[in-house]
């Protein structure tokens, strides 16, 4: 099980990001959540098994979401514990 934490930056709040997000993790067997932080960036934290949570992450770069994102830093994450579903926080 991997677990991961990314920070996208660019035009990426008021564009129907964390809705876009929650909606392409209905896709894939991640769970998680997405939220807004108050510095302009979003916040993704996802688990899973490593091939989704990389097809998931994959699949958010290639979305119209992917013209918004101008940067984003992945680090893997300890979950002391796991995520139930995929939500926004």
């Amino acid at each position: 099980m991997k677990a991961t934490r990314v920070l996208y930056e660019g035009y990426v709040q008021g564009v129907g990001f964390r809705w876009t997000t929650k909606r392409i993790a209905h896709g894939y067997e991640v769970s998680g959540w997405v939220r807004n932080l108050a510095d302009g960036r979003v916040e993704l934290q996802v688990s899973g098994e490593d091939g989704e949570v990389a097809a998931f992450l994959l699949a958010i770069r290639e979305s119209t979401l992917g013209g918004h994102i101008t940067r984003e830093h992945a680090t893997e994450i300890d979950l002391t514990t796991p995520f139930k579903g995929f939500r926004i926080v």
